[in-house]
């Protein structure tokens, strides 16, 4: 799978790309801001899991024949566009980076590599209640971890506790569905469903507001 886009509606898509040196030549299409920043970033693979984010989110642009803004991230690290219209979230994990874009409302993506060693942390970002439900298995912690992290990235907002503000209902390991609400915050009681993907030994999740 060198690139996987997928429509999801008339105003949504979403893309998927692995992970590789870029040609220069090939990220024309970012803007004079976004140039500035890729420049700036010395570490080679953090400049490739970058632009390789930026590749995916035109992709998902071009599917849905929307012209490409460029992007900055705001106070609270969350990408916005230029021109203000749209949204986006990206992702990226060992080999893969992912986007999503939506016309109209907030959006969010996750990709994680999955690892044994999310179940000796899982504590930190599980509630009580998760913990009961999950199996000691790395991938459904992993689910769990990626579902809420497309949620925190759909509300866009610091200061969220995993562990504490965002609630996970009961899913099995082979749900391709989680639901979840956020709780405590201005944004109490918001629910959200996540989809789920398994690519390899990654786990993909993204939500819709």
């Amino acid at each position: 799978m060198q690139t996987k886009i997928e429509k999801i509606d008339t105003s949504s898509a979403l893309a998927i790309k692995i992970i590789e040196t870029q040609d220069e030549s090939g990220l024309d299409f970012l803007s004079f801001r976004e140039k500035l920043a890729y420049a700036n970033i010395s570490h080679p693979e953090k400049k490739r899991e970058w632009a390789t984010a930026r590749m995916a989110i035109r992709d998902a642009l071009d599917v849905l024949h929307v012209p490409y803004p460029g992007f900055f991230k705001d106070e609270h690290g969350k990408s916005q566009a230029m021109n203000g219209h749209g949204y986006i979230s990206l992702s990226h994990t060992m080999g893969f980076a992912g986007a999503i874009y939506h016309r109209d409302i907030p959006v969010g993506i996750d990709m994680d590599l999955i690892r044994e060693k999310i179940l000796k942390i899982g504590f930190r970002f599980l509630d009580k209640s998760e913990l009961d439900f999950l199996e000691k298995d790395p991938l459904h912690y992993t689910m769990a971890w990626s579902a809420k992290e497309s949620i925190f990235k759909c509300q866009g907002k610091r200061g969220v506790s995993f562990r504490e503000n965002i609630l996970l209902e009961p899913f099995d390991i082979k749900t391709g569905i989680i639901r979840g609400r956020v709780r405590g915050t201005d944004y109490t009681d918001h629910h959200y469903t996540v989809q789920v993907r398994v690519i390899s030994d990654v786990v993909l999740t993204y939500t819709i507001w």
